[in-house]
């Protein structure tokens, strides 16, 4: 096997011939590049030998379930990536177009030890990328990741005989019918269904109106060129979108997927759009209710209220505040047993008897719509009011390069920690506390906190800021931390404020 090239010029014999592959695309838990600059298809075809010799140097059976997101290039992808599976011997079920989350239910549907979906998740078009694992529900980590990656960039990746092929019709129609099961609504709810014309459009309109919710859908349709905006959650843009569908056809809430439905996003009643560490808290309260003494999982980006919620600690809820990522989180829920781990981000992880451990947008919506209907007399905004109040950022995201970033965090979190050392405070306030399990979460006196992170996916940083004071304080948490970020010239422009 030739070790991929990092770069080959575009439009020439050898672009067609040899793998390139960008070495900075094998990220903490999952694979992404921009396609055709950063990987070519010799390329993700090594990566799919890569994927297959690991698994049999692992002793995996060879057994891999393959699904590909609905942007026009995914189809190109999943099959250069099935051939590579097949020369390492791997027996391929194809399941087609897919949810990420859909991929995850057909390792338990079919019963086999391996996934491997291509998607680039909520990153623009432009990106592909591969979500993998071998251990239902987990996905593949930091360990992993480096493991891959060294067995594909140094062309160790093995051949072996034995590989196959298997188109699998029906896992979509087993998915839906495992997500609704028998639960049907008792109380009317009307619903804005947005999935930004990306790949939940096949699923999420479908979904709601088969538990008996009233669907206006908003960007419903599957076009992969995006029309309309980036189908992103997290985005402001998107949420505004959704806010304003609220408020003109009356509905009682918005949910809104991410580009491959591992993700839901929030708007209530009263077009407030409420970020998805919030909701969170409030399904974390009713599934206290049900399941009194749980234990929760939340990443370093969410809010305080996961501890300090009055409610939560009266059911006996106990909360771990974890690094952020859909595999990090995955893991945490499954060694701690809890009862569901919840992100900012809008991935959710909804465990036993819930769920089945993994993030799925679509088993989100189908959990909000039940604690609706077990609070008939209650609107969302009523939910999101009973909440104690705090104010919080979005998620906003720098520019970083990522063959800096880490060192860039490095050298923040050194100053960050000098500060503290020095008894320097920020907002006027004193810092109590510095969590760095990953990047710096500092905690000041009063609960109030600012996170900075590198992103495990983008060329970025990650900057979240919350206060339980006010929207002032708020703006003079971030002020102290841009502050610091802003002494690194290799830091660029945010993607969004506030």
């Amino acid at each position: 096997m030739i070790k991929p090239a990092a770069t080959v010029t575009q439009n020439t014999w050898e672009f067609l011939r040899d793998p390139m592959i960008t070495p900075t695309g094998f990220r903490e838990y999952d694979a992404r590049w921009k396609y055709p600059d950063q990987i070519n298809l010799p390329g993700i075809t090594a990566l799919g030998l890569g994927l297959g010799t690991q698994m049999r140097q692992r002793g995996i059976e060879p057994v891999i379930a393959v699904g590909n997101d609905y942007r026009d290039y995914s189809l190109s992808i999943k099959n250069a990536l099935v051939v590579g599976l097949m020369q390492a011997g791997i027996y391929v079920k194809d399941i087609g177009p897919a949810l990420s989350p859909m991929a995850y239910f057909a390792q338990f549907h079919l019963d086999v030890p391996a996934v491997a979906m291509v998607t680039a998740s909520h990153n623009p078009n432009g990106w592909t990328g591969v979500k993998m694992g071998f251990e239902r529900p987990l996905t593949h980590g930091p360990d992993e990741m480096s493991e891959l990656r060294d067995i594909v960039l140094q062309g160790l990746g093995k051949p072996h005989a034995g590989g196959g092929y298997e188109f699998v019709d029906g896992v979509r129609e087993a998915y839906l019918d495992d997500l609704a099961r028998d639960f049907k609504m008792t109380r009317k709810l009307k619903v804005v269904c947005a999935t930004g014309n990306g790949t939940a459009a096949a699923f999420a309109p479908d979904l709601l109106r088969r538990i008996g919710v009233e669907v206006v859908e908003q960007h419903a349709t599957l076009e992969y060129t995006f029309p309309n905006y980036n189908p992103n959650p997290e985005a402001m843009e998107m949420l505004h979108d959704m806010a304003a569908c609220v408020k003109a056809s009356g509905a009682d809430l918005a949910l809104g997927f991410d580009g491959d439905g591992d993700r839901c996003g929030v708007v209530d009643d009263e077009g407030e759009e409420i970020f998805a560490d919030k909701v969170g808290v409030i399904l974390a309260r009713d599934l206290s209710k049900l399941h009194p003494g749980a234990t929760f999982v939340a990443d370093v980006k969410s809010t305080g209220l996961f501890a300090s919620d009055p409610e939560l600690q009266a059911l006996g809820a106990t909360t771990d505040y974890w690094k952020t990522g859909h595999s990090h989180m995955k893991r945490r829920v499954k060694e701690l047993g809890a009862l569901a781990g919840f992100e900012k981000s809008g991935h959710y992880f909804l465990a036993e008897p819930v769920g089945r451990g993994y993030d799925c947008g679509m088993r989100v919506a189908v959990e909000l719509c039940k604690l609706m209907d077990r609070n008939p007399d209650m609107t969302m905004s009523d939910l999101r009011r009973a909440l104690p109040r705090t104010w919080s950022t979005p998620t906003m995201s720098p520019y970083a390069a990522d063959t800096e970033k880490y060192a860039i965090l490095d050298r923040i979190v050194a100053r960050l920690k000098a500060m503290s050392a020095s008894e320097e405070p920020i907002a006027g306030r004193a810092i109590k506390d510095i969590v760095t399990v990953n990047g710096a979460r500092i905690i000041l006196d009063n609960g109030a906190w600012g996170l900075v992170r590198a992103s495990s996916n983008t060329p970025n940083l990650v900057v979240v800021c919350e206060s339980p004071e006010s929207e002032d304080e708020l703006r003079a948490i971030f002020k102290a931390i841009d502050t610091v970020i802003r002494t690194e010239p290799g830091v660029g422009d945010y993607d969004q404020t506030f």
